[in-house]
């Protein structure tokens, strides 16, 4: 599904109106008939005799709401809207839809006490702020009555604020969402939870804390960037009856692929199918003391589907290898002289194997000849011989080929590198490994990772997958794909080494870059889902082992 940011949304109202003659009225009529309907289930399917306190502003997210209440009014419940100002303030189909709802027979509360003044007052912090909202809803007698009126509701509708803040919240939508985040009922956002930023997931202090939002025509960026997807909920895209062509993605859209769009991806495996026709992949991956990477990122490649897998990895790190990878073909690479121990409390003298000789890179070439994607770094090491015998590989190489981990610290201050590349790549950085290679901060690049992936997937001519919540695909036309799969059990050493083995079978059994990026990425982190028990415990290896459910659980959605 498309996903859209705030401005993109108001052209989208304008032309609906202007281009194809549809009144923004019945716009809003439709987005508060779904909320209405949302009300009623999370109602436990009936509204009559059920206590709902809509809190509304002026604006048209609060004409949603007037909306919605009338519809509840209709099905039976005990409504009462609680207005951030006058009737007479509002305008346009907003004014209209509150008058629709007065005549229903909803009752109003309109409310907008004068803000304190001094410390903590309008002009002060935004946890100072909240504060005072917190003495104010303790000492004023109208916002009492406000509490117990909330205290004693079925369900509070948020129609405060829509899409278009950003900052931090003030008077009075402040002290209502310090409310109702008291208040034991649930809540259902309309659009956007107040306080949330529809562009960045950003949120200000005391940002209303959801239990369902729903959202209209498209979803807002923000609802899958924390931390405003936590303060969401469960997430429902409204259909209000947008005309289907402005709905159509432009140029550089951004989307949340579904199950079914992953089960489309994939290829189809016909009965006669055989392991030579199933995805040959060539990983070039381990050293001594790193051996774990390698053996989950090969793990990772048979279980998603590769036919035939092959580790290159350094002489010395062949022999256990080969013994714990069973199902893959390990051939050792030629390596340096061995170079003396520099950690300290080692023995005098102690020696470890050097990196990667330069003959490595002419055996990895030659071995991977035959294979359909080669991936490239999960432990490898990071001395200044394996670096330079990654970099002549990567230019060499004619496979589609997935660069992750230590072949990530190779292009660090070589990045030029990537425009030279015959084959198509996919990087898989993290945080820290993007922030190396770009040489922004961790912070800055979590601020807007969207933007960040899609800058730099552009400008390196590559596919992106930036790892983290969400993980964000991007691809060098500046689409790009926000990821809804995954939970923080998976917050554990060696998931990424399975991502790499996955994505590679997955570009090996002939999926395009972006293609396998996304559809890796959505069943990596349903994967994780399944073999997660909690937020905690999640071994890598338990992962790898589901990913052939995971893939089955895609199938069967999009038959279903």
């Amino acid at each position: 599904m498309r996903i859209v940011r705030a401005e993109e949304m108001r052209q989208l109202d304008r032309r609906a109106e202007e281009e194809y003659g549809l009144p923004g009225l019945l716009l809003m009529e439709n987005a508060g008939r779904a909320v209405a309907e949302a009300a009623v289930a999370m109602l436990g399917g009936s509204a009559v005799g059920k206590r709902v306190v809509i809190l509304a502003g002026k604006g048209n997210n609060g004409g949603d709401g007037s909306g919605a209440g009338r519809w509840l009014v209709n099905g039976g419940a005990v409504v009462t809207l609680v207005l951030t100002g006058r009737p007479e303030e509002l305008v346009g189909s907003a004014a209209d839809e509150l008058q629709f709802y007065l005549s229903s027979g909803g009752a109003l509360v309109c409310w907008n006490p004068a803000r304190p003044e001094g410390p903590g007052g309008s002009a002060g912090s935004a946890a100072g702020l909240l504060e005072a909202a917190r003495r104010f809803a303790e000492t004023d007698g109208e916002t009492r009555r406000l509490r117990e009126l909330l205290g004693q509701a079925d369900l509070i509708v948020d129609a405060l604020l829509g899409t278009g803040f950003s900052g931090r919240l003030r008077w009075p939508c402040l002290v209502l969402c310090t409310l109702t985040n008291d208040a034991e009922a649930p809540v259902l956002a309309v659009d956007i939870p107040t306080g949330v930023q529809a562009d960045d997931g950003a949120c200000a202090v005391g940002a209303m804390q959801a239990d369902r939002t729903v959202t209209m025509a498209l979803p807002k960026q923000g609802l899958y960037l924390y931390p405003g997807a936590a303060c969401a909920g469960l997430l429902t895209v409204a259909d209000i009856g947008m005309p289907a062509p402005l709905l159509a993605p432009p140029e550089e859209a951004r989307f949340v692929p579904s199950a079914a769009d992953i089960a489309a991806l994939l290829p189809q495996r016909p009965r006669t199918l055989h392991k030579g026709l199933a995805g040959r992949v060539t990983l070039v991956a381990g050293s001594t003391g790193y051996l774990g990477a390698a053996a989950l990122a090969g793990q990772a490649a048979v279980k998603g589907g590769a036919g035939l897998v092959t580790l290159l990895t350094p002489a010395s790190a062949r022999p256990l290898l080969a013994v714990k990878l069973t199902e893959v073909m390990v051939k050792g690479l030629p390596e340096g002289p061995a170079v003396p121990v520099e950690a300290a409390g080692t023995a005098t003298g102690t020696l470890v194997p050097g990196g990667l000789a330069p003959a490595a890179v002419t055996m990895v070439l030659d071995e991977s000849s035959g294979a359909d994607a080669l991936a490239i770094g999960p432990g490898l090491g990071t001395s200044e011989e394996t670096g330079t015998a990654i970099r002549q590989i990567l230019l060499d190489t004619q496979l589609p080929c997935v660069i992750d981990a230590d072949a990530l610290t190779a292009l660090q201050g070589h990045t030029d590198l990537l425009l030279h590349m015959a084959a198509d790549k996919v990087l898989t950085p993290h945080p820290g490994e993007m922030a190396r290679l770009t040489g922004l901060t961790v912070g800055q690049i979590e601020r807007d990772r969207v933007e960040t992936a899609r800058t730099y997937a552009r400008q390196w001519q590559c596919v992106l997958l930036l790892k983290g919540v969400p993980t964000v695909v991007a691809l060098p036309d500046g689409t790009a794909y926000l990821n809804t799969t995954g939970n923080p059990a998976m917050a554990t050493g060696g998931c990424g080494d399975v991502l790499t083995g996955l994505l590679a079978a997955l570009l090996a059994q002939g999926l395009p870059a972006g293609d396998a990026a996304v559809a890796a990425a959505y069943l990596h982190g349903l994967a994780g889902d399944l073999a997660a028990g909690g937020s905690v415990g999640l071994a890598a290896s338990e992962l790898a082992a589901c990913l052939p459910e995971a893939r089955k659980q895609v199938t069967q959605a999009a038959i279903l």
